[in-house]
């Protein structure tokens, strides 16, 4: 007996040092050959597009993360397609350098065939850096033919096109507001009428990873509000706790099935409940598309008269307004630009921004590049602001008129800037703005632009006309007023060129659908001198020995 427990003793002994040196054999080959694998694929590594890929749950999605080298290429997410651009989102790993409008080209395939029928360099790419992904921008094509991308250094290899959606109904954006836990989701598509509630019931948020396989789908409870382009649904807990910012959100709209979506909810937005005092008393938010040029002038006057900070919504701008605002960003104004690609949505994207500006701005204003906030009185903007939060606790929002200024007898844009150079206007004030208390707005965030609909037991008031204006600077030379015909940003606003609501108070008198110069154009819109704004730059602003103005440098 103690013979055969001794061979066992010396067999298991011996077993145990086999499969120690196997072990340890097997760790020396396979870390050699990882490593030797490691350089040969980062020696010879070029950036590829690919098509995106899908999962079922947070747990495969982690498994494919961690064994394929999914993660060393570029991902083309999904791809929305506009009426005269197309709109391709590309995911990057960590090790991976941003890509260069030089890197790419557009390319084209004829449905039947696996040859490209035309390559052509990006319209544009933004540069920006990894805390947002980016997003590349090609030329419709004129029969129709989707693009794809293709990285110039991988010769003729181009890749499928990713997931197409049309823009006419998509789910693009959607933010978590942790002040009540809901998921806001903005929509293209639903046609509901501007300033009018829709019906929750015929509603539903779905959230997932793929909205074609149901059984990973995780629906919301009811809808709690729909208008215009925003729904607010419940968020569930297991999407509030897992910040997994691969999850999709959707709308379900009953007898119509889930909508497509690219709307990936935002998790960054905090919750106001801690916050006593607002970092900042007054804020702006803004929609731009190629105004870069307007930008130093409109930020500094703002400034020098008590805005603190700007909310800058990039509608697909292709002139340097990037270098701009990172130039007022390094001499100490607090202006951050957010991309917003999606055309005609400027009220979606105002209420958008209200939410982003809600903890940290008392006030916040919703104006435009052209307009310029005037105080006729000598009460300025803080003590405007004071009196309407202190003396009048349930007001919140202010309304301010609007006075359309024309070109004032120019042909050329003005040397000193948009609110010295102008100085004509019409006699009456036309619609007006808002400045908004933004934790009062209703939660539907209905606005038209001009004004949001605010809670109930609160209130708005109309500012008087002696005590603050906005010059809105609406007809400018023609060089820039024709900008305007190319695309218009609100949604219920037609582009100019559109034959609809020719009698609108939002189309030009007199102009027409046409971008044709009128003989008398730089004369027209003029029935009152009105230098009070000028003047105050003028004394305040310029150098006292040069004259030039801040913005001039």
């Amino acid at each position: 007996m103690k013979e055969r427990r001794k061979q066992r003793e010396v067999l298991s002994w011996s077993k145990f040092f086999s499969c120690t040196i196997f072990v340890v054999i097997s760790c020396v080959l396979f870390t050699g050959f990882t490593f030797s694998s490691f350089r040969l694929f980062r020696d010879n590594f070029h950036p590829v597009i690919v098509s995106p890929w899908r999962n079922s749950g947070t747990e495969v999605i982690k498994a494919e993360k961690e064994a394929s080298p999914i993660t060393q290429v570029i991902q083309i997410q999904e791809t929305v397609i506009f009426p005269d651009q197309v709109l391709l989102f590309l995911k990057y790993p960590s090790s991976s350098p941003l890509l260069t409008i030089h890197d790419l080209d557009c390319t084209y395939f004829p449905p039947t065939s696996s040859e490209p029928h035309l390559k052509l360099p990006p319209s544009w790419i933004n540069d920006g850096t990894k805390s947002i992904d980016q997003f590349v921008r090609c030329p419709t094509h004129p029969h129709g033919f989707n693009p794809t991308l293709s990285v110039k250094s991988d010769g003729e290899n181009s890749l499928a096109l990713g997931p197409a959606y049309s823009w006419e109904s998509l789910v693009y954006e959607a933010v978590i507001d942790n002040l009540d836990n809901t998921t806001i989701v903005f929509v293209k598509g639903l046609n509901l009428r501007p300033e009018r509630l829709g019906v929750p019931s015929r509603y539903e948020c779905v959230y997932g990873w793929d909205f074609k396989k149901p059984k990973f789908i995780l629906k919301s409870e009811a809808v709690l509000s729909v208008a215009q382009e925003i729904v607010r649904c419940k968020t569930p807990l297991s999407v509030l706790n897992s910040h997994d910012k691969s999850i999709k959100v959707s709308i379900r709209v009953k007898g119509r099935g889930i909508l497509d979506s690219v709307a990936r909810p935002d998790y960054l937005l905090e919750s106001s409940h801690a916050i006593v005092r607002k970092k900042h008393e007054m804020c702006v938010c803004t929609m731009v598309r190629n105004q870069a040029r307007f930008l130093r002038e409109w930020i500094m006057y703002h400034g020098r008269i008590g805005v603190q900070r700007w909310f800058i919504y990039d509608n697909n701008s292709e002139d340097p307004i990037d270098e701009v605002i990172g130039s007022l960003y390094g001499a100490g104004y607090n202006v951050t630009r957010h991309f917003w690609p999606w055309i005609k949505t400027q009220e979606a994207g105002f209420a958008h921004c209200a939410i982003r500006a809600r903890d940290s701005c008392g006030w916040v204003g919703f104006i435009d590049v052209d307009e310029f906030l005037h105080f006729r009185a000598n009460l300025g903007l803080h003590n405007v602001l004071r009196n309407r939060t202190t003396g009048f606790s349930r007001i919140g929002e202010l309304r301010v008129h609007c006075h359309s200024f024309g070109p004032s007898g120019l042909k050329r844009v003005p040397a000193q800037g948009v609110a010295v150079g102008y100085t004509c206007r019409m006699a009456n004030p036309e619609r007006h703005k808002s400045i908004v208390r933004p934790e009062l707005l209703n939660s539907s965030l209905i606005n038209v632009v001009h004004h949001f609909h605010i809670q109930d037991g609160y209130g708005y008031v109309n500012v008087d006309k002696g005590v603050i204006v906005i010059n809105h600077y609406k007809y400018q030379v023609w060089e820039v007023f024709k900008e305007k015909f190319y695309r218009r940003v609100a949604t219920f606003v037609a582009d100019w060129q559109n034959q609809e609501n020719v009698g609108s108070k939002d189309r030009t008198p007199g102009l027409g659908t046409r971008p044709v110069e009128p003989p008398d154009w730089s004369s027209r819109f003029c029935e009152v001198t009105d230098t009070g704004i000028r003047d105050f730059i003028l004394r305040v602003l310029a150098d006292p020995y040069t004259k030039r103005l801040p913005w001039q440098d």
